[in-house]
């Protein structure tokens, strides 16, 4: 009897082990080509997460060459047989993976990577990619120019949504967040400015090297490496955050009373949002008369000319709500520019300027027709409306009316709880629904269902 039993035991435990051997040697398989965004199906890449980028350029202004060496530090997500690096327009000189060449191929704006061993789940490994060219910026859905934007005196480099695939390889979703190493050597006399804390400058046969280290996690497209005839001021705030502000001097008499601002800007807006998320802050001021836009660079944003106030508090709030708390989706994007707009309104109402109801009356009162209601900010529809009234305008009025339904106590908690949640994270609209439910005790589907996805001009609230 006891012999039976060993019997029978063993007849049914060995297909069980034999199903787990097989299925630990299950082949390897591709990434796949994009993180799966529903507006930019290619941006990002899957079966690995880049944990640091460590990026070293050279630029020529004059004949706007750029050679660059990229080491991306990664770690599979998947047993890879392939990947892809968003990358496009620069030629590629040479491919390592660890210390091995890997093949390599170009499909439109993927660079198609194949190691000559297959990757293991979990494994951390490094990819080299060295590249020269001449960088240029790609043209998004709505017209404008993203990523390396060549000016008169260097580079205007802004990467919102798809650019930072024109001057390095990268896995370009605001999903994949990594820290950030630049090593950027330009003419003498010019100035290269990127993310986070200068760490060493240093000038030798008429090359300058400026070395940066962003260390808080960062999504691609908000890396910079902005290269001009800059006038650069740096200083510690009281709150001990280092500021480093990059001004071209066309602009330097127009920026420096906007400017002065900014470290009372911050210490506002942390006692609104809470703590600054990053531990340098700045700005480059360009003169790029064919860009039309600033950006929220992380940790030192890019204005294409000398910024006015609103537009120094919109950029200072976004280190927080767009940042810091990146998007999941770029069809979500009102959490970024919703919450920065607003913060320009709470601005104005805490500085001797409008009411933030007296704005969102001046903006209700737009008629039905106007762009304003041209389509829901909760889904702008495409990449070609991520930039629209609605999303900057509208997505404001939503935080507005929030505010008046659940009472200001229960909004200015609400606030900083949403930026400590997802600090140096993701967060999507659904999350930030849950959390403003959970901190007034309301139910608040109806409001955003009518102020974020409802086609058309809502009823008044």
């Amino acid at each position: 009897m006891p012999q039976a039993v060993r019997r029978t035991f063993v007849l049914v435990t060995t297909p069980v082990a034999l199903v787990a051997v097989l299925g630990a040697a299950s082949p390897p398989s591709p990434g796949a080509s994009g993180a799966g965004d529903p507006y930019f199906p290619l941006a990002g890449n899957g079966g690995y997460h880049v944990g640091h980028y460590d990026l070293a350029l050279r630029y020529d202004p004059g004949s706007g060459h750029l050679d660059g060496k990229a080491v991306l530090t990664a770690r599979a997500t998947q047993r890879l047989s392939r990947f892809d690096l968003d990358f496009e327009g620069l030629t590629v000189t040479g491919l390592t993976v660890g210390h091995t060449k890997a093949d390599f191929r170009r499909d439109g704006q993927e660079l198609v990577v194949t190691p000559k061993h297959a990757l293991r789940k979990g494994e951390r490994f490094t990819v080299t990619v060295s590249y020269q060219g001449k960088p240029g910026p790609v043209t998004d859905p709505d017209g404008s120019l993203d990523g390396w934007i060549p000016t008169d005196d260097g580079a205007f480099v802004a990467g919102e949504p798809q650019g930072a695939m024109t001057w390095f390889p990268a896995n370009n979703h605001p999903t994949d967040k990594s820290s950030y190493d630049f090593t950027i050597t330009v003419p003498e006399g010019r100035t290269a400015v990127a993310n986070g804390v200068l760490l060493s400058q240093r000038t030798a046969q008429g090359k300058t090297t400026f070395r940066w280290r962003q260390s808080e996690p960062m999504a691609a497209y908000l890396a910079t490496a902005t290269v001009g005839k800059f006038e650069v001021e740096q200083f510690t705030t009281r709150n001990g955050i280092r500021v480093y502000n990059a001004v071209d001097p066309r602009e330097a008499s127009a920026a420096a009373p906007v400017l002065k601002h900014l470290p009372s800007v911050l210490e506002w807006e942390s006692k609104l949002f809470g703590p600054y998320p990053f531990r340098a802050a700045g700005s480059i001021v360009d003169r790029a008369p064919n860009v039309g836009y600033a950006l929220e660079t992380q940790s030192r944003p890019v204005y294409d000319r000398a910024p006015d106030l609103s537009t120094l508090v919109h950029e200072s709030a976004h280190q927080w709500f767009g940042d810091s708390v990146s998007l999941t989706s770029w069809k979500d994007i009102w959490l970024n520019e919703g919450f920065a707009t607003y913060a320009e309104w709470l601005y104005a109402e805490q500085h001797g300027g409008d009411s933030a109801q007296k704005t969102f009356d001046d903006l209700y009162a737009q008629p039905a027709s106007d762009d304003l209601w041209e389509f829901p900010p909760g889904d702008p529809g495409s990449g070609a409306n991520i930039f629209g009234t609605p999303v900057y305008a509208r997505g404001a009025m939503t935080l507005h009316v929030l505010r008046t339904t659940v009472g200001d106590r229960a909004f200015f908690r609400i606030l900083p709880a949403w930026a400590a949640a997802h600090r140096d994270g993701n967060g999507t609209t659904a999350q930030f629904i849950r959390l403003a439910e959970q901190i007034s005790g309301k139910k608040l589907d109806g409001l955003f269902q009518t102020w974020l996805y409802t086609p058309g001009k809502p009823n008044r609230p």
